[in-house]
């Protein structure tokens, strides 16, 4: 995939914030860094997504065997951005109550407004926030690109398991490297 159309594509970052940045790590930030710059460098649409409640009254509970922390177990700074990241009054911030960045958002909306038909992915966790933000984008009609070595899970084996099974029926998978060379 050589030279994408930057006026419609977004690059769309996935839950890169104080509280679960520590799952990834900093080479994560760092690549994902090196895609804001190529996509700021193209004027080209940036939306950081991030995972937030209000009192815990919004947040999914559903019967499950395996309870994630509640919401107000967290600490004040648990939503802000890395601030690596550089987050800037231009780009678009979406805050969702779920895994996925679409349900419950108007992700779409805004996207569709400005002519994307493309979004390239990246962010925490691959098997969680960006695989559900994928599936959704895949039913909405969207090209993905799926950066896979700006993402990360918990484990080796939940992150290789999207990637291989999950990703290649829904989009293109790039490294950072292969993404900034060929565009």
């Amino acid at each position: 995939m050589k030279d994408i159309d930057f006026t419609k594509t977004a690059l769309v970052l996935i839950d890169l914030q104080k509280g679960i940045v520590p799952i990834g790590g900093d080479e994560i930030v760092e690549k994902s860094v090196q895609l804001v710059n190529r996509f700021r460098e193209q004027n080209g649409f940036i939306s950081f997504v991030r995972v937030d409640f209000q009192d815990g009254k919004d947040a999914l509970t559903p019967e499950t065997d395996q309870k994630p922390s509640a919401p107000q177990e967290r600490p004040a700074d648990w939503a802000e951005f890395d601030p690596r990241l550089n987050v800037q009054e231009s780009d678009y911030i979406v805050t969702k109550r779920q895994w996925g960045a679409f349900f419950g958002t108007d992700l779409d909306l805004q996207l569709r407004r400005r002519g994307i038909d493309t979004i390239v992915l990246c962010g925490i966790a691959t098997n969680i926030g960006v695989e559900s933000t994928a599936r959704e984008a895949f039913q909405y009609g969207y090209n993905q690109i799926f950066i896979t070595d700006a993402m990360a899970t918990f484990t080796k084996e939940e992150h290789e398991a999207t990637l291989s099974y999950i990703f290649p029926k829904i989009g293109k998978l790039r490294t950072t490297q292969q993404f900034l060379t060929e565009n």
